[in-house]
């Protein structure tokens, strides 16, 4: 009993320190473990990675925000979209081949996973995107902040608005009706399609996550999935990771988040395109 708490907290603090930094949350690391290493039942594997995802978004969120290092006004304008997609996932289960989803958002994870490689190994490094379209001034989504590794100020814009709120849209959708975390589809939006700076879009995308998992932790908690025994431990460690990794993403370079990122979200989409074709890595 007490081997097991001590596995649920240090893999809590992993999962913090993780999600934290690349904006995922942690049950990509929870569920498997929990399910594969722990031989726990599925439904409370997702139970308590729900609770993990709001911890991490807790213990990391206070830190941005008095860093001023999330973008409010992005996270709660990008949240109608995830919301309403993923209420439309939930209604539309069953009406589309899962098969075919997975293989189409895996195949576009495998893709944006490229497009942030060819970011790698640009020589120019990475570009802030300073000008601001209508829709950006109108809803004052331009914003600012510190780098810590920089040791400068950096002000930045976005472009493609409505192509993130689409894609924020399809993460959602993804979401209800996959029944799997967004929280890479949130990070490629802002960063891939809107050109937000990395470190604000990870951060940014903390927040929101919080919000969904909070909103689906309800559904969770009234239909038995979420046993305190398990979720406890892992939400103790999970907020102390998140604090941590909050602390130390805004001391790495963008280069190196982006470096721990792209492994990350090749194996995911590699992971969902193979599942769509009936095979389990």
């Amino acid at each position: 009993m007490m081997n097991s708490m001590l596995l649920l907290l240090v893999m809590g603090v992993a999962a913090g320190v993780l999600g934290a930094i690349l904006g995922i949350g942690g049950g990509m690391i929870i569920t498997p473990v929990l399910t594969i290493m722990m031989g726990l039942d599925i439904k409370y594997a997702i139970g308590a990675s729900i609770i993990s995802v709001i911890a991490t978004s807790s213990g990391s969120t206070i830190a941005y925000l008095k860093d001023d290092m999330l973008n409010l006004r992005v996270a709660m304008f990008l949240e109608i979209a995830t919301t309403v997609g993923a209420i439309m996932g939930a209604l539309l289960v069953g009406v589309f081949s899962s098969n075919f989803l997975y293989v189409l958002f895996g195949f576009f994870l495998l893709y944006s996973s490229y497009n942030m490689i060819r970011k790698l190994f640009d020589k120019k490094g990475e570009t802030v995107y300073t000008e601001t379209g209508e829709i950006v001034e109108k809803f004052k989504l331009a914003s600012t902040y510190y780098d810590k590794a920089e040791q400068k100020q950096i002000d930045y814009s976005m472009k493609n608005v409505p192509g993130g709120f689409i894609m924020m849209w399809a993460a959602g959708l993804a979401s209800g009706l996959l029944g799997i975390g967004s929280g890479a589809f949130k990070v490629i939006a802002m960063d891939t399609i809107m050109k937000m700076p990395l470190k604000p879009s990870s951060a940014t995308s903390n927040l929101m996550m919080g919000v969904t998992a909070a909103a689906s932790a309800t559904v969770y908690f009234f239909n038995g999935s979420i046993r305190p025994d398990i979720a406890a431990p892992l939400a103790i460690g999970v907020l102390a990771g998140a604090t941590v990794g909050a602390r130390l993403m805004q001391v790495l370079k963008p280069r190196v988040i982006r470096m721990i990122f792209i492994p990350i979200i090749l194996y995911m989409g590699l992971q969902m395109a193979l599942k769509g074709f009936g095979v389990t890595i």
